[in-house]
């Protein structure tokens, strides 16, 4: 590469926030392409917060993944839907902490710790169809 600066934490955050949420995203088989623009969106956003509080570096998968959910419910519906649950109303899973390192996907109705943001492919049961 040569010359080139080291990335910095900042944008390492950034790429792995993303990458955690469009896996969750292509887990739920919802990663179109006006999708992933909601990610990218939040990505930008997230850049400038991150910048005004550098602290915060290790709460933007969370965040990012809520950005999304947000976004999704207004546009589509609720995202993730539990998979733990097989019975009752389909429901959203939850991100805990809200603001905090090593975010995961919770469900409220039973009170269970579902997946790591980015590992809800492994939790839904299925094996990936790759």
């Amino acid at each position: 590469m040569g010359g080139m600066d080291p990335i910095s934490p900042l944008e390492q955050a950034l790429h792995a926030a993303r990458a955690l949420v469009l896996a969750d995203l292509v887990a739920g088989e919802v990663a179109e392409a006006d999708v992933v623009s909601l990610v990218e969106d939040s990505i930008v956003q997230r850049r400038w917060w991150v910048e005004q509080w550098p602290d915060g570096m290790a709460f933007v998968a969370g965040l990012v993944a809520q950005d999304v959910q947000d976004a999704l419910l207004e546009r589509y519906g609720r995202w993730p839907l539990c998979p733990v649950c097989g019975s009752g109303d389909p429901h959203a899973l939850d991100v805990e902490p809200e603001l905090g390192p090593d975010p995961h996907w919770v469900c409220h109705k039973v009170g269970v710790k579902v997946a790591s943001v980015g590992s809800l492919g492994s939790a839904a049961g299925g094996a990936p169809t790759s």
